[in-house]
């Protein structure tokens, strides 16, 4: 397949540490895919579902140790502790290597090792990088043949370059004890050892993507974000891009397929998904900044998602799909999850593997945390810019939380820096589903916390300096909250399709042609400005949640002067003269 001197050296001292029986390349035909389908369903690795109904639909269960990221098991093995930053878990690497192929050698006798070939993003973009994952799982390679873009193709666009991701996934026993996913950030290497989930395994999806993607962006002049992409097209055609970053649970997969009100499309209005979860953003040769989504399917939560949450989503998931740990209907030999419908399967085997009548049974069927893997190409409003090698020219930049009080409805920043100071200070609140204490201000700055692969005081740096690089092209920066409630704990905006309204009012600033008032925080607009046509809600109501209270604001200061104190000097000065001037507003 290929005869890159570093891909092969690499290939031998895997080979000579695994032993395994058979070596397989994965070269990116469907022939080979059918056939490791088949393979994984003779072992019962997968079950094959029912191809009228979901063609070419697969359903897998994980060990039942092994359903999540696991963040406490994860790390950032830099030469200097200090360099991995307070944020990050970190290992000296020389340990980590040894400890991490002691426990793999010989782990793939009797077993096959994969090889992949895949590209993060369209193959030749000058965005795009690529990587090589090892694996002794079907699971993997066929997760991973959704999720990016693999085979020979791949190979041939390397040719001889020595600039590609190095990843070792190896099962081993699935023992959580000894469950590692380690990044080795000055040496482009990812390990994985003893699980078999997809969020520690498919190396191409958060430990390619962002962490090591963020520190290779930093050493040159580009960004990997956790943000979602969609173009907002008016009905003159004109195409808006905007990148959004979200913490979980804050809408960013609804808002990535959204589909506006119906007095919007009925004029021509429509939303284009170019990603759900991951930005790559460079400078272009017009000195815009430019972004593509690296990867080529959705990797996501199934409870909750059906017709009326995510509609797009939930058509994405029709063909072509394995979905991992969801309740497997024995009637039709279809899937089924919490929230899909009202109407839970009788006969059915819940996520554990056991018996499970979704009418009678007290326990949910499946997991919290179970997921789909779905072509991104099957999503009915894919973007016709997705496979785009030059990517899509981001116009605004979108960060927002779920605060119930401080956080008005939107507001934009003042400037670059001000943006990034707004970023940085990201958080939502914890609902009582999530812990016993309610309203516990959780700080995500970027929605990168878990993600970045560096110190966080030096990403911020990053951000600042990319704002000098794009100078006046810098896309506009604005911050949402959908999430204000009233005093009964009601949600005062209805979100979903209707957060298209907001969207619009962010288009027109970026386009100048909406006005906006300015607060001690930002530009916030006036609510006659964002269009309520065809929706039940009352202009005070409105009003109320574009609101900004200088004494809550206030309060919040203080949080984020806490918050900033775990960065030490390695917060940039630049965010400390943004807190100082916001105090000196909000006391005015």
């Amino acid at each position: 397949m290929t005869n890159n001197k570093s891909v092969l050296k690499w290939l031998d001292e895997m080979q000579a540490l695994l032993t395994p029986d058979k070596v397989v390349w994965i070269d990116g035909s469907k022939e080979q895919v059918e056939a490791l389908r088949a393979e994984a369903c003779e072992t019962g690795e997968m079950i094959k579902l029912n191809q009228e109904k979901l063609p070419e639909c697969y359903l897998h269960r994980t060990a039942v140790n092994d359903v999540a990221r696991v963040e406490g098991r994860t790390f950032i093995c830099s030469k200097k502790e200090e360099d991995a930053g307070p944020t990050n878990n970190w290992m000296d690497p020389e340990k980590a290597y040894k400890m991490l192929f002691d426990i793999a050698r010989g782990s793939y006798k009797g077993r096959t090792m994969y090889i992949i070939p895949y590209s993060m993003g369209p193959v030749g973009s000058p965005l795009a990088q690529i990587g090589l994952e090892i694996t002794d799982s079907i699971y993997v390679v066929l997760n991973m043949d959704i999720m990016t873009r693999t085979g020979k193709a791949v190979l041939d666009t390397l040719g001889d370059s020595e600039d590609w991701i190095k990843g070792l996934h190896a099962r081993c026993d699935i023992d959580e004890e000894k469950r590692y996913i380690c990044h080795f950030p000055e040496d482009n290497y990812i390990i994985s050892v003893n699980s078999g989930y997809g969020g520690n395994v498919l190396l191409g999806k958060k430990c390619f993507a962002l962490r090591i993607a963020s520190y290779l962006g930093k050493q040159n002049e580009w960004m990997a974000e956790h943000m979602l992409i969609l173009g907002i097209e008016d009905p003159s055609g004109n195409v808006t891009y905007v990148s959004a970053a979200f913490p979980s649970a804050c809408g960013k997969t609804n808002l990535a397929m959204l589909i506006p009100p119906e007095g919007y499309t009925s004029k021509g209005y429509k939303v284009w998904t170019v990603g759900d979860d991951i930005a790559w953003m460079r400078k272009g040769e017009d000195g815009k900044l430019y972004a593509i989504n690296p990867e080529n399917g959705f990797f996501g939560v199934a409870p909750g998602t059906n017709a009326k949450s995510n509609p797009n989503a939930l058509a994405s998931t029709m063909q072509g799909t394995i979905f991992t740990n969801v309740v497997h209907n024995l009637d039709d030999n279809t899937v089924w999850w919490e929230g899909l419908d009202k109407n839970p399967p009788e006969n059915a085997v819940d996520w554990v593997g056991e018996p499970w009548n979704g009418k009678t049974s007290d326990k949910k069927g499946a997991h919290p945390n179970s997921r789909f893997t779905a072509p991104a190409k099957n999503c009915p409003c894919i973007s016709s810019e997705f496979d785009s090698t030059k990517g899509v020219p981001i116009s605004a930049i979108i960060f927002g939380g779920r605060r119930a009080q401080t956080t008005p409805l939107v507001y934009q920043s003042r400037d670059w820096n001000n943006g990034v100071f707004v970023g940085s200070i990201m958080a939502s609140e914890t609902t009582a589903a999530a812990t016993g204490a309610v309203g516990v201000v959780r700080r995500d700055p970027m929605a990168m916390l878990p993600f970045c692969g560096y110190h966080m005081g030096d990403y911020f740096k990053h951000w600042i300096d990319m704002g000098e690089v794009l100078g006046e092209n810098a896309p506009k920066i604005f911050n949402v909250n959908w999430f204000r409630l009233d005093d009964e704990g009601n949600f005062l905006w209805p979100g979903f399709g209707d957060n298209f309204r907001v969207l619009e009012w962010i288009v027109k600033r970026c386009n100048g042609e909406a006005d906006a008032n300015e607060t001690a925080i930002g530009y916030v607009p006036a609510a006659e400005d964002i269009n309520l046509e065809g929706l039940d809600m009352d202009i005070d109501v409105l009003k109320s949640i574009l609101e900004v209270d200088n004494e809550k604001w206030l309060k919040e200061a203080e949080g984020i002067e806490e918050f900033y104190e775990k960065f030490g000097d390695r917060l940039p000065q630049e965010l400390r003269d943004q807190l100082s001037s916001l105090k000196e507003r909000l006391s005015k």
